[in-house]
Parts: structure tokens; sequence; C-alpha cells
């Protein structure tokens, strides 16, 4: 049987006209340049160490809750079908989503905000840009550069939101955030895919941990129409299959949505290549206004009943408190951070203080929950 070949539409990213690569390299062993740049993400020891790092429940709290790397590849799966629907670039689409977290702190938004406030008077941290870092900088898989060398569509969809100020040091990749155009349709396309697996699955995480209900989710139209159809076609169903079959059906009509409204989006601009979709004056990948209003009231309703919960309250508080010390520890002795890692980065004790202070955040950023709690008990 002959293998029906995924073609792509004319604006979406060609890997014969990318950008390129910051350092050339021309070796491509039967692969094209993003996918070899997924693959190079995938066996990074940034994209391993998301298997320990909080999503919004810490680790230790459950086997089955979601964390950064289960996160990504629900993102990933869900890119990879809107962008086959749309004839956009498959592959190009799953490296980005693949690594659009690999600069989350351990902890969650609540490792991120303390740190943030941590170095408040040192640039701050965002885990969007630290991302960025990471591929750009941090890791060290090969001899001739630093990071992973990764395309520039790539390292476009990762870098999704920007300061002007970082935007400027940024050259061609932050001058987007400067002169307000948009970025490729697969980095869209990952963005939004983003938005839509955090509403999903944080609604069944929620409901495993008994921190939300049925009856407060049924004020929810997102949720209630798939609920009232399973109820109905399925009565009497276990709570486990009542919430994977509700869960189900929310993806597929949001998913469906998103298709056919960037569709019509994309047929009414009809750009003629990705330059094109990169100077439209705003974005091609988007859920219809009816479905848009009903994605924002979930979310609004997660913030209100799941992560403002007393008990996920609780534990960021214990989660931040773990950040900070840490952070003071490291600032007030220098060398409790391993030497092999101050070494890599030309630090030392005796370097200005907004280096040391970014080498810091870099290793407690690269900590996993469990790498984080350990070193924080081994300072008492």
């Amino acid at each position: 049987m002959t293998k029906t070949m995924h073609r792509l539409a004319q604006f979406a990213a060609s890997p014969a006209t990318s950008r390129g690569r910051v350092h050339p390299d021309d070796s491509t062993g039967g692969r094209s340049v993003y996918q070899r740049d997924r693959d190079r993400i995938v066996h990074s020891n940034a994209f391993r160490r998301l298997m320990y790092k909080t999503q919004v429940f810490v680790n230790h709290e459950g086997d089955h809750y979601r964390t950064r790397l289960t996160h990504s590849l629900e993102v990933a799966q869900i890119g990879r079908t809107v962008a086959v629907a749309l004839g956009l670039n498959e592959t190009l689409t799953e490296a980005i989503c693949l690594a659009h977290d690999l600069g989350h702190t351990p902890f969650g938004h609540a490792g991120q905000d303390a740190l943030n406030d941590c170095m408040r008077d040192y640039g701050g941290f965002e885990h969007n840009l630290q991302s960025l870092r990471i591929v750009d900088e941090l890791e060290e898989k090969y001899a001739q550069f630093d990071g992973l060398n990764l395309t520039f569509e790539t390292r476009e969809g990762i870098l999704k939101h920007c300061s002007k100020s970082n935007a400027q040091a940024l050259g061609e990749l932050g001058r987007r955030f400067i002169e307000r155009t948009q970025p490729g349709l697969e980095a869209q396309l990952a963005d939004i895919a983003d938005a839509m697996a955090y509403n999903n699955h944080d609604v069944e995480d929620g409901l495993r941990a008994g921190l939300i209900d049925f009856d407060a989710l049924r004020s929810e139209p997102l949720f209630a129409s798939p609920f009232d159809e399973v109820v109905e076609r399925y009565p009497g169903l276990s709570r486990r299959r009542l919430i994977n079959e509700v869960k189900r059906r929310m993806i597929s009509n949001i998913v469906r949505d998103l298709i056919d409204h960037s569709r019509q989006l994309i047929d009414t601009v009809a750009p003629e290549d990705i330059e094109t979709v990169r100077q439209h004056s705003g974005r091609l990948i988007n859920l219809s206004p009816e479905m848009l209003d009903q994605h924002r009231s979930l979310k609004r309703f997660l913030y209100r009943e799941l992560y403002h919960h007393p008990q996920v309250v609780r534990a960021q508080a214990g989660s931040s408190e773990v950040i900070r010390s840490l952070f003071s520890a490291f600032c007030n002795d220098f060398d409790r951070i391993p030497a092999d890692f101050r070494e890599r980065r030309g630090v030392t004790a005796t370097t200005r203080v907004p280096d040391r202070m970014r080498v810091i955040a870099d290793y407690i950023a690269g900590m996993t929950d469990r790498f984080a709690l350990n070193a924080h008990a081994a300072l008492r």
C-alpha cells in the first residue's frame, strides 16, 4: 500500500525555505531540518526533566496527574492533528509544542512567580524566554556550539511572548515583538494548542483530585454540552469512564472548531507564503468567537475553583518558599552551586552580580520538583 504524504499548503513553513540555524549545519541523515529540531528537543536533558516538573499538582501527590512532560505531549498531539488538517508543517508544529515548556521552573506557576520575584532587580524570570535560553545556550550536546542550534522557525514558535527590552537584544528573532507582526502559522497553532490542552486536562485533574465537581462544571457550556450528551447516551457510567468520555468530547469539539474557523480565516486572507502570514495584522489560527468565549469562561472557572482552591494555594505557598530559600542560600554562598555548573558558565564569586544571579536562576529553573525539595532539605 502506498503511504499518502502530507502535502504542505503554500503558506506553511517549508524546510526548503527555512531561515536556517545560527551555526551552519549541513548534515541531514535523511531528515528535514524540522525533524532534526524535534529529535534534538526529545533527546535534550531539559525535555527529560519535564517528567518530574509540576503542572498543577506537585509530582508526589499522585502518579496520574499531569506533569510538564505529559502536558507537552498532549499539546503536541492537538497541534499535529490541526496541522495536518490545515496543510501546515506537522513536524515543525510538533517540535514547537514539545519545546514550549522547557524553561519552566519546578512547582509550576508558583515556582515561576517566586523566581521572577527573586530576580526582580536582575532582569526578572519568564519561563518562555528561559525555554529559548535553554535551546540557544544551556544545553550541552554538541562540540561545535552551545545549545541545540535549532532553526529560526522552531525558535520563533518557542518565543511566544517577549518584552520590548528583551526583544531588542534578540535581533531578528525579537523583531516581531517590536514591529507587532505575527509568527508563522505553526507557531500560532502551538500557542493555542497549549491553552486548549491546559483547560481540558486541568478539568480532568481537578475532578480526579476532588477539588471541583460535576455540578459546578455544568455551568460551563464547554463542559455542559458533552456532559449532557454522555449522560443521556450512556446512563449509569462509572465516574472514571464518565470523566474520560466527557473530556474526549470536549477536546474533539474545540479542535473541530479550531480547524473550521482557522480555515475560514486563512481562506479570507489567502496568504501566498509564510512571509505573508508574518506580515498580516492578526492571528489566522484561532477559535470562533463563540468557542473562544466558552474557552475563556472555562479558564476563569478553573482560576476560581482549582488554581485558587485553598488546598492548591497552600501547596503553592510551600513551593514558593522552597524557591525563595534556595535563591537566598545561593546568593549568600555562591559556592553552593556545583562547581561544574558554575565553571561551564564561566562565573565565580567575583563575577558581576547580575551574571551570578542569572546563573542562580538557571540552576534553580532546571531543577525538578524532587531535586528542589531535596536541595532545600539539605540547607537545614
